[in-house]
């Protein structure tokens, strides 16, 4: 019970939805999803929440519930998909472009996938636009600095990477620079993260490896 208790009012702080007010909703689907979702059972969360649709296609709470199942169910094309729904409804909620920030970033970052190279690019450049747009929202959040740091860097892989349709020394240097930068930002209010250190060693000596 601790933990489902913890787990709640994480959410909900990081959130701020009212997620209490969806156990007592009248959709069972959306009772069943929520206390699904609790209890950290992502995938019956998605087969409850997705019976909820279309009745609750225009809840924001509950499509942000269904894109949070679908990113923790590893379903991340998705919960992109879902995500972007809940922001043409709450075009300002931060948690929405940080966790489809996240979505994209993990699918561009993907050495071994179905992707081209120009839409693994096309990927990476709109998880650094959803970091972005989250910073400008909430300027104090650490977190999505740090997170925006690794879109950074993983484009800079890309980009430095020796394939004729992606190569750009020049632009693997710029993104190398805005991910130390991001990652001095973090470093600045946390002096003794030794993982933002270490992060941002190899970041510098990836780009001073650049050809």
């Amino acid at each position: 019970m601790k933990v489902i208790t913890s787990l709640f009012s994480f959410l909900l702080l990081f959130t701020g939805f009212s997620w209490a007010q969806q156990s007592e909703s009248n959709n069972a689907y959306v009772r069943l999803g929520n206390k699904a979702l609790l209890d950290g059972d992502f995938k019956n969360a998605v087969v409850h929440l997705e019976k909820s649709l279309p009745a609750e296609a225009s809840n924001a709470d509950v499509l942000y519930m269904l894109g949070y199942s679908y990113y923790h169910s590893g379903d991340y094309q998705k919960a992109i998909s879902t995500f972007g729904k809940v922001i043409s409804l709450q075009p300002n909620n931060v948690s929405s472009y940080y966790y489809r920030g996240k979505a994209r970033n993990f699918l561009g970052a993907q050495m071994n996938t179905s992707l081209t190279p120009a839409e693994r690019e096309k990927i990476l450049l709109a998880s650094i636009k959803d970091y972005t747009k989250a910073i400008e929202l909430n300027s104090e959040d650490k977190k999505l600095y740090q997170n925006r740091a690794i879109a950074y860097r993983d484009y800079a892989i890309l980009k430095g990477q020796k394939n004729p349709k992606t190569y750009d020394k020049a632009a693997a240097v710029s993104s190398y620079k805005s991910c130390i930068n991001d990652l001095q930002r973090v470093l600045d209010s946390n002096p003794g993260r030794k993982d933002i250190m270490d992060e941002m060693k190899k970041a510098k000596v990836y780009m001073a490896n650049l050809e």
